[in-house]
């Protein structure tokens, strides 16, 4: 959802700049506008010109509320797991483009293994829109995230991989469609 909202902050908060990924405090009472608001992340606008990400586990700060884990799959089949890792996948967002990272094509793999001692790993490889672009390993702290806390997933690996490099046709027809591609 996009939104064009000012807000003051409550308190200070460490954000994420866009494009570089680098992290910054902004202070209590700093005004931001918010720009667009998905998958429980929030991206501002300073008064100063910074674009930043504000993540979900500080969104209070802003007068939001902090999304909460997903609900309970205990007992779930390998199957109905897997679709709740992609279910969690397109909660992620770009900070700069309001598709999913799964419309977006970014996902490259996403498996589920059961574990000999109980439990499942789940193995995520998605890409960047750009290979210079600083908001991977951002990117990759979200996926991580929100799949480390699906139950049942006991061991998470999120890679950021480069090859193939992406490019617009992987974006689903509905991604294409939202951002006038077609």
């Amino acid at each position: 959802m996009a939104v064009n909202e000012m807000v003051s902050l409550s308190r200070d908060c460490k954000v994420s700049i866009i494009p570089s990924g680098e992290t910054m405090i902004l202070a209590t009472g700093t005004q931001v506008w918010i720009t667009q608001a998905l998958g429980g992340s929030y991206t501002v606008m300073t008064g100063t010109g910074h674009m930043v990400r504000i993540d979900n586990r500080d969104a209070n700060a802003i007068g939001k509320e902090v999304t909460p884990p997903p609900g309970s799959t205990k007992g779930a089949a390998e199957g109905s797991l897997e679709k709740m890792v992609w279910e969690q996948l397109k909660t992620c967002y770009d900070p700069e483009i309001p598709v999913n990272i799964v419309d977006l094509g970014l996902v490259y793999h996403c498996g589920v293994t059961p574990l000999a001692e109980g439990g499942n790993r789940v193995d995520v490889r998605f890409t960047l829109t750009a290979p210079g672009c600083g908001m991977g390993g951002v990117l990759k702290r979200d996926i991580e995230g929100k799949v480390a806390r699906i139950p049942d997933v006991t061991q998470c690996s999120i890679e950021v991989v480069l090859d193939p490099p992406w490019n617009q046709g992987l974006m689903s027809m509905a991604a294409q469609l939202q951002l006038g591609l077609m």
